[in-house]
């Protein structure tokens, strides 16, 4: 059995448990709770930068980031799933995965500032570089919203807009039409993107 050391609200576990759903390979993956703020979490030992997700093989060996892990788990399902193999679509898709893990990142790093500084101590000008990066990757993808609904570039940026809507109270919506309609499709297509909602 594989081991995925995960956290329930972050977008790059959600990634790869979508990712693992669609691949039908969830049921050979326990999910265990990890608390990256814990020095005593064996996560630590697992992968030594104590980030989640991480994915403990069967033979021990520890897999991540989340990028790694998908293509490790596309492998085990046979390949060109989720990475296409065609090369154009696979550097189109692992393209787009890259912009939308810039977006979790970039939010992820508002949600630190906001959650561990007192408001006198916050940087506006640091906020304000991240919300750039987001507002960047968002109007790039609202010119032209992704066609495919299965692939590992789509999956990323619906685990992005999932997390703005949940911890940046989803503003992204207002100005950006076309991917409010993506992502209702995506999520019509994809059981799996309400199953791994984190339920504040």
């Amino acid at each position: 059995m594989l081991v995925l050391r995960a956290a329930a609200p972050s977008p790059f576990v959600r990634k790869v448990r979508i990712a693992a759903a669609l691949l039908e390979l969830d049921d050979r993956i326990e999910v265990s709770a990890a608390d990256t703020n814990d020095p005593d979490d064996s996560l630590r030992s697992q992968n030594p930068l104590g980030k989640i997700p991480a994915l403990i093989l069967d033979g021990g060996e520890t897999l991540y980031d989340s990028a790694v892990i998908v293509e490790y788990l596309d492998w085990l399902a046979g390949g060109g799933k989720i990475i296409p193999a065609d090369p154009a679509a696979r550097f189109r898709s692992l393209t787009r995965q890259a912009l939308a893990d810039g977006i979790m990142e970039a939010a992820v790093l508002i949600r630190y500032e906001v959650l561990w500084r007192e408001a006198a101590q916050r940087s506006e000008r640091w906020l304000a570089y991240q919300n750039d990066k987001i507002a960047r990757a968002l109007a790039a993808f609202e010119a032209s919203p992704p066609e495919a609904l299965s692939d590992i570039g789509t999956i990323a940026l619906a685990c992005a807009l999932g997390y703005l809507d949940l911890r940046l109270e989803g503003r992204w919506r207002a100005d950006h039409p076309r991917l409010v309609a993506w992502l209702d499709l995506f999520s019509a297509a994809t059981p799996s993107f309400e199953a791994t909602r984190f339920q504040v």
